[in-house]
């Protein structure tokens, strides 16, 4: 008898280590290519298995891609929960930054894989979408409550956007973080979460931006009309990108596909030519912020002020970054390069700022990385910003950025 538990036990644990090495290929091809990019057929080629062996595993690639989520919010969690038990605020913050931070340094050493990308939740099919959307808002729930119950509604708007911009950034890091070795992570880690605790603008900076003009398009789109660029991009950031089909996309434009594929050949040209136009428009909006009159902190805060305003209450949002795992490599190559781009010329910002005296002393390209994060993903809160007025919303959510994630 105990030689046949012996056995169960033995085929147990090779079941479970074999199906730990498929969620592990799939992961990383997920992350590569995006859902649309995962197969059985390269996932069993990176596992050694054959194609049939990974269906005994997981019978539809939409079970193999919800189980790879639920254990990546499954990690997700675990670090949310390393922070719930502290006794404040601020150390509730830094244990959940630190245990991010950990988190990468074993990717980079290899000793275990990265999280999935967990942004095409959204493009799956009931039920397994709800069951991944209500465990992404449970860790949320969980990190809102770092700042404790709420006076008022007021201060439950204040603290779902700490909670927002907390969460997004740390899944910004892999976008910046493998620029540093992991030697520098200790270090980058308490720049961050000194931006967090104090934000980039001195105690008691006044708040009153200037809102500058938005393009609604740059003239670059390649001949693809302006509302088919407006309507792609506000698809991708609802539905993600396997969610925003070519026969959605024309669906919602009211047009023929034939006219579409008139444009572009595939819907990747459309998403190339989307970021092109978030981050020409960034770029524009950023020059006319540095060619405001006052000081260097007002018109940074005017350029955030704008950029928010677009993503909250605008009719033509910037492109969720969320779309560029979808994107074929050498594109990809180009879109981070753009937003690389963006992001240094806030750092520049940043740097005439504290040169003058109006910025807080704080770390430039960290900061600035923040900032792109927490612009990146403002689009996520159109329906919490619509219940205040667009200046409140604003102020808020900037708050987080202007003074941290503790201000009163």
């Amino acid at each position: 008898m105990a030689e046949a538990v012996d056995l169960d036990e033995a085929k147990t644990a090779r079941f479970q280590e074999k199906r730990e090495r498929i969620l592990d290929a799939a992961t990383l091809l997920i992350n590569r290519r995006g859902l649309k990019g995962l197969t059985f057929v390269d996932v069993a080629e990176k596992v050694g298995l054959n194609t049939t062996s990974v269906t005994y595993y997981f019978r539809r690639k939409e079970m193999l891609a919800a189980a790879v989520l639920h254990r990546t919010l499954d990690r997700i969690e675990a670090m949310a929960d390393a922070g719930a038990g502290e006794a404040t605020p601020r150390e509730c913050v830094r244990a959940y930054v630190a245990a991010n931070f950990e988190l990468h340094a074993r990717v980079a050493r290899l000793q275990e894989t990265p999280v999935a990308i967990i942004s095409d939740i959204r493009a799956m099919k009931p039920p397994l979408r709800t069951e991944l959307l209500d465990r992404y808002l449970t860790i949320f729930r969980k990190l809102r409550a770092y700042f404790g119950p709420p006076e008022n509604a007021r201060q439950r708007a204040l603290s779902t956007a700490r909670a927002h911009a907390l969460l997004q950034n740390m899944f910004w890091l892999s976008a910046w973080l493998p620029e540093y070795g992991v030697e520098d992570y200790p270090r980058a880690r308490d720049r961050l979460i000194e931006i967090f605790e104090h934000g980039i603008a001195p105690a008691g900076a006044p708040w009153s931006p200037e809102i500058v003009p938005v393009p609604k398009t740059t003239g670059h789109s390649q001949g693809m009309p302006g509302h088919y660029l407006r309507t792609a991009t506000e698809l991708i950031n609802e539905r993600g990108y396997r969610g925003a089909s070519v026969d959605e996309i024309v669906t919602q434009l009211n047009v023929t596909k034939g006219s579409f594929y008139h444009h572009h050949d595939a819907k990747d040209d459309l998403v190339l030519d989307c970021f092109r136009q978030s981050h020409l428009r960034t770029a524009l909006v950023q020059q006319a912020g540095q060619a405001l009159g006052g000081d260097q902190l007002h018109r940074l805060n005017s350029v955030i002020a704008t950029l928010l305003g677009v993503q909250f209450f605008g009719d033509f949002p910037l492109l969720r970054s969320t779309a560029l795992q979808a994107l074929p490599g050498e594109w990809r190559s180009d879109v981070i390069e753009q937003s690389d781009r963006v992001a240094r010329r806030f750092a520049g910002m940043l740097i005439d700022g504290i040169s003058e005296g109006t910025v807080r002393a704080c770390d430039p390209l960290i900061a600035s990385q923040v900032i792109m994060a927490s612009l990146n993903a403002a689009y996520d809160l159109k329906k919490w910003a619509s219940g205040m007025a667009p200046g409140e919303a604003v102020a808020l959510y900037a708050s987080t950025l202007t003074h941290g994630l503790f201000a009163d």
